[in-house]
This record gives structure tokens, sequence and C-alpha cells, in this order.
């Protein structure tokens, strides 16, 4: 690991196969956790390569718990992390509101790391379980279409990194892959990171992991999802091209809203929040969500074009079904829990 960290601290970046050989070495309890947390940070400051993701993320998903699912088209919707904003759960909200629109979505996430509230936190103050078994996934996606995985849970190997990452305390590359070790093998996704300059890399990444289409998107602010506050920067992946191109919600026919106006707070507030949206209260959360469920669907490609996207994720909140997705997961935990508790 150290040989690793010298050689990346010169400036030098990793070749596909020395970088697997350092993600297993970061999974050995032999390697120290100093020297991990200097490898990350060497990482980052070089800044890390499509060669170093794709090999990290590959690593990663061999060594995750093996999710088989029988639907054609599995679909993931998650930002990175690590964008200071401390807003609201937008991705968990807007993923609601893409299985109600016909979307099977194999949603992967984790509690705070670096933000208040992680999907996890505000998944578990709605009622919803963590730790579902390979069987219930399929379930879920066949009964609701939605099946969410907690990272720790399906990633039994990261619990060391995981403390190591949170004493670094600072975003690290395991910030922008977390969405690309999702174990289910995806169609199509749509990836926020914080650091617009790791969008190409991430959209060849990600090609290279087999996805057929994905956007990968930086926000107007930092933002690791789209933002209503200026131009979003998004790439297009499409059969291995990648195209860029910015977006700003006013040219879909959503309004201007500041970064403050989206805030959220504790998984309370943000479970509050997320009701809110998928009863269809106006609001800029609201606007948030129909902004980056419109991107989402373009990226699976059920819509044409972003403003259709708009168009059919808000009338997918107006007619109930992301609601009544979001009510069907809970009364789906809520049988599960009393089933185990009576068996």
């Amino acid at each position: 690991m150290r040989r690793f960290t010298e050689s990346v601290r010169g400036g030098n970046s990793l070749t596909y196969s020395e970088m697997r050989e350092a993600t297993n070495a970061m999974f050995s309890e032999e390697t120290a956790g100093v020297d991990i947390a200097n490898f990350l940070n060497a990482l980052s400051i070089k800044s890390e390569t499509t060669e170093e993701i794709a090999a990290l993320v590959e690593v990663l998903r061999e060594n995750a718990t093996q999710i088989p699912v029988t639907s054609p088209f599995v679909f993931d919707n998650c930002g990175t992390g690590g964008d200071g904003s401390q807003s609201f759960n937008i991705s968990t909200t807007s993923s609601f509101v893409l299985a109600g629109a016909g979307l099977k979505i194999a949603k992967h996430g984790n509690r705070s790391i670096s933000s208040r509230t992680g999907s996890a936190d505000v998944l578990e103050e709605l009622g919803i379980a963590l730790d579902f078994l390979p069987r219930e996934v399929d379930e879920l996606l066949n009964q609701t279409n939605i099946a969410f995985l907690f990272a720790p849970h399906v990633h039994p190997k990261m619990k060391r990194i995981q403390s190591i990452r949170k004493s670094i305390g600072k975003p690290t590359i395991f910030n922008m892959i977390g969405p690309l070790t999702n174990p289910v093998e995806l169609t199509s996704q749509l990836v926020g990171v914080y650091r617009p300059d790791k969008l190409m890399d991430i959209a060849a990444a990600l090609h290279r992991l087999g996805r057929k289409s994905a956007i990968v998107l930086s926000g107007a602010g930092g933002m690791d999802e789209a933002s209503l506050a200026g131009d979003n920067h998004l790439v297009l992946m499409k059969d291995g091209d990648c195209i860029p191109f910015t977006l700003n919600a006013q040219e879909v026919g959503l309004p201007y809203a500041s970064l403050e106006a989206i805030r959220g707070g504790d998984a309370k507030e943000n479970a509050a929040i997320l009701t809110s949206v998928l009863r269809g209260e106006a609001s800029p959360y609201l606007d948030t969500v129909l902004l980056n469920a419109g991107i989402g669907l373009f990226a699976a490609g059920t819509v044409s074009t972003i403003q259709e996207g708009v168009h059919k994720a808000r009338k997918t909140i107006s007619n109930g079904r992301a609601f009544s997705v979001m009510k069907s997961v809970i009364a789906y935990s809520q049988n599960r829990n009393y089933l185990e508790v009576n068996a």
C-alpha cells in the first residue's frame, strides 16, 4: 500500500491492475488504517482517473453480496454526497417518482457520511427496512418497482473502510464511486457528483462497467444533484459515446430557487419534506424533484426529452402513484417485521 501511495504522491496514476491490487490491500486486515487513509488522501490530491475508478468499483462489486434480479431493466439514481449543501434527500425522493413512473429502481444508499441526513437515515425514519435479503430485493422490484440497498448491508467488507473515511473527515474516491458500486446489474443510471471535473471520467467508467446509458451531472452551486439555482453540467453516456451539455431548470419550465430554499434538516424533517413532495405540495423541494426525476427518466430512455420527463414526473406525483409506491414499500417492511416477530 505504501508503494502505491508514494507512486501516487509522485503524480503517477495507477494502472487498472495496480488499482485492483491496491483495493485488495485496503480490504486486508494486515494493512494499517493510517496507510489506507494516506493512500486515499494521495489519490484525492492527484485526482482519480477512469482506470482507478473502474478498478476500485469492480473489486468492491466482486466482494459485495450478490443480488440476482429477474427484471430485465433496472435503474439507479444516486448522488455521490460530499457537496456540503445540506439539502434534503433529493435522489431518495426522486426514486419514488421514478418507480411510480414505471422504472424498476434498485436504490443504493448509505447513512450520512459528510451530510446531515443520508438516504438510509430518512428511509429508516419513514419505517422502511435497511436489511432486505436478496430475494426480498427481487420481490420488491416486482411488487413495488423499487428496492433499497443499504450499502453496509451489501458491502460487508467496507465496515473498516467506513470508519477510516470518517476519520479523514473529507470526501475521498469513495464519495465519488458509491453509486457505481451497486451490486445489482444495472442497465442505466443517473449519477450526481459534486465535482464537475470528474463528469467525463465517471461517464467513461459507467460504460466500462456495462451501463447501456447514463447521465452524470454536477448541479449549479457544486451540488451532487441537479439544481434550480443556475446552470447544471451534464454528460449523457449512450452506448459509449459521452456528450456534455448544460441545462438550466428554466429551460424545462421550472422556476429559479436558491440552494438555501432546498436545505434539509435531520431525518425527521427530511422525511416530512419527502412526504410533502410526494403529496404534490408546491415548493422548491417539489420543483427540484421534478427536475431530477425528469433527468432520470431521460437517462433511462423512457422519454425523448428532459422536459417531457419533467411533465411525466409531475403527472406521476399528481395522480398519486409516487406516494402509493412509498406506502407500498413501508407496508412491505412492516409486514416483513411482523412475520419475523411471529415466526
